[in-house]
């Protein structure tokens, strides 16, 4: 009989592979619409492609899991409208629109603030205080994501920005708590949350363009991945399947396995992956201060997970 505590270290460390994978597919999200937008695609149209695009490639698989038997339960229409309304539409949806008061870097910097926005939401709601590795981590974590996303260099003030920032962190926060409780009582697999919650986030998105609030604008113009030519819609297919359909799939099953609150500060490595991703495919090489911040980002993750007791760790998606 293996040790007693073989289990929970190995789900953990599977579940931190299944983090980081999650965190790369997120992270080259960002390089694949910029190579769109810089051919004349809005913002919103490449997040209504993302979300109809993943929701097109997850129909085949979801046929299949009907075939096999799975049936729907009660609350699991709810779960899916609230999971696309919330963390799928409305996280880019504010984005977006904080992108249009303030600089790229500003915004990321607010919407990463999630994870330390779900760990002042679960100190309010428990009335626990975390521990002080946790609180240092997350001090740590912020400080690095100050200097991964440069802020320093042209940065932009605008109140009403903040407020859309703070509406993305808000959305992103829930995103992590909603992916914890889709593997409780309910037994919601991961696939129906983000098919069905693409679906949901892809006619959000549509009707906001159509009523004039998002401006849709797309084209068919080549784009340029890592200096070479491809059609637009390689770069379509790319942001739908590996950033969205591969990413959310993926994070889904890791915060199963490690909790909300760790998983939500692994998942800090998408902006790492997105800055190496734009140094990989549209030449944006990191500066040295973007390094150093990514290791502050690491340290803090490495905190946080040892702050963290995998009895914890193990029951995060209990009812």
């Amino acid at each position: 009989m293996g040790h007693p505590d073989a289990r929970p270290t190995t789900r953990t460390a599977s579940g931190l592979a299944i983090a980081l994978l999650s965190g790369f597919s997120f992270g080259l999200a960002g390089p694949f619409a910029a190579s769109l937008i810089a051919v004349g695609w809005s913002p919103p149209a490449v997040a209504l492609a993302r979300l109809a695009g993943a929701a097109v490639l997850l129909a085949v698989p979801l046929a299949l899991l009907l075939a096999r038997g799975w049936r729907p339960r009660a609350g699991h229409g709810r779960a899916v409208v609230v999971y696309g309304l919330v963390p799928l539409a409305g996280a880019q949806v504010c984005y977006f629109s904080a992108v249009g008061h303030l600089s790229v870097g500003v915004a990321l910097l607010i919407e990463y603030t999630a994870p330390v926005l779900l760990l002042a939401w679960t100190w309010a709601r428990t009335a626990v205080r975390p521990r002080p590795l946790t609180l240092a981590g997350a001090a740590l974590a912020v400080a690095g994501l100050v200097l991964v996303l440069d802020v320093a260099r042209g940065a932009q003030v605008d109140v009403v920005g903040v407020l859309w920032g703070l509406g993305a962190a808000v959305c992103l926060a829930a995103y992590f708590r909603l992916s914890a409780d889709a593997g409780g009582a309910e037994g919601l697999p991961a696939l129906v949350l983000t098919a069905g919650g693409a679906v949901v986030g892809s006619v959000v998105v549509a009707l906001l363009g159509l009523v004039g609030l998002l401006p849709l604008t797309a084209t068919t113009a080549p784009i340029d991945l890592g200096g070479r030519g491809a059609p637009w819609w390689v770069g379509v297919l790319l942001v739908a399947a590996l950033s969205t359909a591969l990413a959310y799939l993926t994070r889904i099953a890791a915060v199963g396995r490690l909790g909300s609150r760790l998983a939500s500060f692994v998942g800090l490595s998408e902006v790492l992956f997105a800055v190496l991703g734009a140094w990989w495919l549209v030449a944006q090489e990191p500066t040295a201060t973007q390094v150093a911040g990514g290791v502050l980002v690491v340290g803090a993750v490495a905190l946080i997970r040892r702050a963290e007791p995998p009895e914890r760790r193990s029951t995060a998606t209990a009812p």
